[in-house]
C-alpha cells in the first residue's frame, strides 16, 4: 500500500499563480505515482454514498431481471460477470455502464451514430442518483483539465476542456464478488481508453491496484491497432495497493491523455483482485467530444490524430465482440458513419 498524495481543488480554476502551482503538483503526483486524491465535500459525499447504496440494490436483483437492461443502440446497461475479457481471461466484475442518456429522437440517435441511445435504467431512483454522481465528477474532470494544462505550462489553461466542451462522459459501476477457491482476478491489467479517470471505492478495499511510472519503462499507445495494454505488466512488480480513503476520489491519466501530452502523462495500468467480500466501486471517464478529431497539445507529431468517436467505438467493440449492439453496428454498416465524421473533420 502507498499514501498518495491528497488534493483540495478551488472553488474556480481562474489561471491564478496559487492554480499554476497546484497544477504542477498534480502532474507531478500522476508523473510518480501515476494516481492521485481530490478531497470531495458534503455533497459529493452524500451523492456517493447514494451511489454506491442503489449500486448493492441493482446488483441484489435476479439476474433475469438484470439481464434485460441491455440495448442494441448504446453500450450502456448491465455487463454480467464473466462477460467482458482482458488480455483473453474473463474478468469477474459485474457491471452497469452509464453513457450519454439520449432519446431515440435526438438527430444523433436518429442518424445512427454508433453507440447513442438511451440508457436502459432499471428505474428513476437509480437513474436520477448515478446521473447526480456523474455530475459530480464532470465538475472535478473539468477543474483537474484546467490545472492540468495549467501545470504542464500549456499556453491555455482551457485547451484540454476545450475538446470536451460536449464530452461523452460515461461511468461504470461495478459489483466484485467475493473471491473464492477458483479465482481472486476481478479485472485484469490494463490501461483505460480515455482522457481522466475518476473514482470511488467502498470501505472494502484490498481490490485496486496501480502501475506507477518505472524509469525507462515503455508504455503501450493503447490507442494504436497493433500495441495493446491488455494484460501488461500484470505479474511485473511494481504494483501498488490503492486502499479507500474517506471523502475522497483517486484520478488517474487514460491513454487519450498520454497521447494529448506526448507521453509526458502516461496512462496508469491498473488491475483489480477480488477480496474477501463483495466490494463495489464507481469508474467514471472525462472524456473528448464523440466528433472531435485530436492532435497532442504538448509536443509529439502534429499529423498523428486520434478521432475519439472511432476509438470510443472501436475499444467498446473490442470489449465486447457479441454484444447486441457490436451486431448491430456491423449489421447497419455504422462504422461507415464514423468514416464520414473523420473526412468531414479533415476537409478545409
Amino acid at each position: 500500500m502507498r499514501t498518495l498524495r491528497t488534493f483540495q481543488l478551488p472553488a474556480e480554476v481562474t489561471g491564478s499563480i496559487w492554480d499554476i502551482a497546484l497544477g504542477v503538483e498534480l502532474v507531478r503526483a500522476w508523473q510518480t505515482d501515476g494516481i492521485l486524491q481530490v478531497a470531495t465535500d458534503s455533497i459529493a459525499n452524500a451523492v456517493t454514498a447514494a451511489a454506491l447504496r442503489e449500486s448493492r440494490r441493482f446488483f441484489a436483483l435476479p439476474l433475469r431481471d438484470k439481464a434485460r437492461l441491455v440495448s442494441d443502440l448504446t453500450y450502456a446497461g448491465y455487463v454480467a460477470s464473466g462477460e467482458e475479457v482482458t488480455a483473453g481471461e474473463q474478468d469477474f466484475s459485474e457491471i452497469f455502464t452509464v453513457c450519454k442518456d439520449l432519446p431515440t429522437t435526438d438527430p444523433r440517435v436518429r442518424a445512427g451514430w454508433p453507440g447513442h441511445g438511451p440508457v436502459p435504467w432499471p428505474d428513476p431512483v437509480y437513474r436520477d442518483v448515478m446521473t447526480a454522481l456523474m455530475f459530480q465528477f464532470g465538475l472535478i474532470g473539468d477543474k483537474i483539465l484546467k490545472l492540468t494544462a495549467l501545470g504542464l505550462g500549456l499556453p491555455d489553461m482551457n485547451v484540454l476542456t476545450e475538446l470536451a466542451t460536449d464530452g461523452w462522459h460515461h461511468m461504470r459501476v461495478l459489483r466484485f464478488p467475493a473471491r473464492s477457491a477458483v479465482t481472486a482476478r476481478g479485472i485484469g491489467a490494463h490501461t483505460d481508453y480515455g482522457m481522466l479517470v475518476i473514482a470511488t471505492q467502498d470501505d472494502v478495499g484490498q481490490g485496486l491496484f496501480v502501475r506507477p511510472p518505472v524509469d525507462g519503462e515503455k508504455r503501450p499507445r493503447n490507442w494504436l491497432e497493433h500495441e495493446s495494454s491488455a494484460g501488461v505488466f500484470e505479474h511485473e512488480e511494481p504494483w501498488h495497493l490503492v486502499d479507500p480513503v474517506p471523502s475522497t476520489f483517486t484520478v488517474f491519466p487514460g491513454d487519450i491523455l498520454q497521447f494529448l501530452t506526448a507521453g509526458e502523462l502516461l496512462s496508469t495500468p491498473h488491475k483489480v483482485k477480488l477480496a474477501d467480500r463483495d466490494r463495489y466501486s464507481v469508474a467514471y471517464f472525462h472524456e473528448p467530444d464523440f466528433p472531435v478529431t485530436l492532435r497532442p497539445v504538448n509536443g509529439g507529431d502534429p499529423e498523428e490524430t486520434i478521432h475519439y468517436g472511432t476509438h470510443f467505438t472501436n475499444m467498446f467493440m473490442r470489449c465486447y465482440p457479441d454484444r447486441v449492439t457490436t451486431q448491430r453496428i456491423l449489421a447497419e454498416n455504422r462504422l461507415s458513419i464514423l468514416t464520414r465524421m473523420r473526412e468531414s473533420a479533415l476537409t478545409p
